[in-house]
């Protein structure tokens, strides 16, 4: 079973009222005063834009004269909530699409969002935060995490609002987990708080809603997300692949499973060394290359997960050494071992 104690939840937290969702959006931008970690002359998109952003601002320019490194071609993405109204400001992702180094520092210029339906919705602007870094000399570099992203908060403002649901007598409740139980102890709860049949169980997903009379459905719906049910626990592992961030929930239990780390390192170093010819011979001084490969298998012992929790698991991976990036490949072995008694969601 991956349910554990029940607990106190209001449905708002368990499901949505139909229509309340959110819509993506997508734009494509411009992000400028980056420390020449921009995209390349290659790039011909990116140049292709700068030429036509500085036409639209009068300054006539020769695509093929622009050798700008400080400029980065990006997609930009954001979610706008359900009811968003014009004013409203939006956070906004930001993803470079050409070979930029890094975004760090960038501030992206004015960018339209845009709707499945292509109108536009929001418009974002402003300067881009990312969560690595990249730092690099004439022979080495060091790159954590991934400095082509980066977010802007509150980075959009929505121009457009959506279509306003007409109201309606019946209204649908769906559930972000379907279970049959669920939608039967939801169904149970309601009725039992407005003292009539005012919500019916349709399916594992779906509640139907019958708004009663004499009440808008403002104050209808308000008192139906307030009700709470006693909803089971489940245990579930979190896994962001990008920053290599792992959170596990505290009921979490392991079947008994072995687990072993190895770590095969691969080394080559190269080490050119110069051929010079005697004096006054025919020969030509050349440059003779000497390559030099290692391979380090580092031994790692053999531990037994039996009926772990979370703390027992992070005990176990801390005495084999485990790095967070193999903390995620373990996770996913036992999971698809059938040991892992959670659900593995990985971002």
């Amino acid at each position: 079973m991956l349910f554990s104690l029940a607990y106190g939840t209001k449905i708002r937290d368990i499901a949505f009222i139909e229509g309340h969702r959110s819509n993506y959006l997508v734009g494509y931008g411009l992000v400028v005063g980056l420390k020449g970690t921009g995209d390349g002359k290659a790039t011909l998109f990116t140049v292709r834009s700068i030429a036509n952003m500085l036409n639209r601002m009068g300054i006539v320019v020769d695509p093929r004269r622009i050798t700008v490194k400080n400029v980065a071609a990006v997609m930009v993405t954001a979610k706008l909530p359900p009811y968003a109204k014009p004013g409203m400001s939006i956070d906004v992702e930001v993803a470079s699409m050409g070979d930029a180094k890094s975004l760090e520092g960038g501030t992206l210029l004015l960018t339209p969002l845009r709707g499945a339906d292509g109108e536009i919705y929001a418009l974002a602007q402003g300067q881009v935060i990312v969560g690595g870094y990249e730092a690099r000399g004439q022979g080495a570099r060091q790159i954590q995490n991934t400095p082509t992203v980066g977010r802007i908060p509150n980075g959009a403002i929505v121009e457009r609002s959506l279509p306003e649901y007409p109201q309606m007598e019946e209204v649908f409740l769906y559930l972000d987990n379907p279970s049959f139980s669920l939608a039967k102890l939801i169904q149970d709860r309601i009725n039992a708080e407005f003292g009539q049949n005012v919500a019916q169980a349709l399916d594992s997903s779906t509640i139907k809603l019958r708004v009663p009379q004499g009440m808008s459905v403002v104050d209808f719906l308000a008192r139906v997300e307030d009700i709470e049910v006693d909803v089971p626990s489940v245990a579930k592992v979190v896994i962001d692949g990008r920053t290599g961030t792992v959170l596990l929930g505290g009921d979490m239990v392991i079947n008994p499973v072995s687990v072993a780390v190895g770590t095969l390192t691969v080394t080559i170093k190269e080490t050119p060394q110069v051929s010079q010819p005697p004096p006054l011979s025919p020969g030509q001084t050349v440059v003779v290359p000497r390559t030099e490969v290692q391979v380090e298998e580092k031994e790692r012992r053999l531990v037994e997960l039996k009926g772990a929790t979370v703390s027992q698991l992070v005990e176990s991976l801390n005495k084999l050494g485990a790095t967070p990036r193999e903390i995620i490949s373990i996770l996913q072995a036992i999971k698809s071992a059938g040991a892992l008694r959670a659900k593995l969601e990985v971002l």
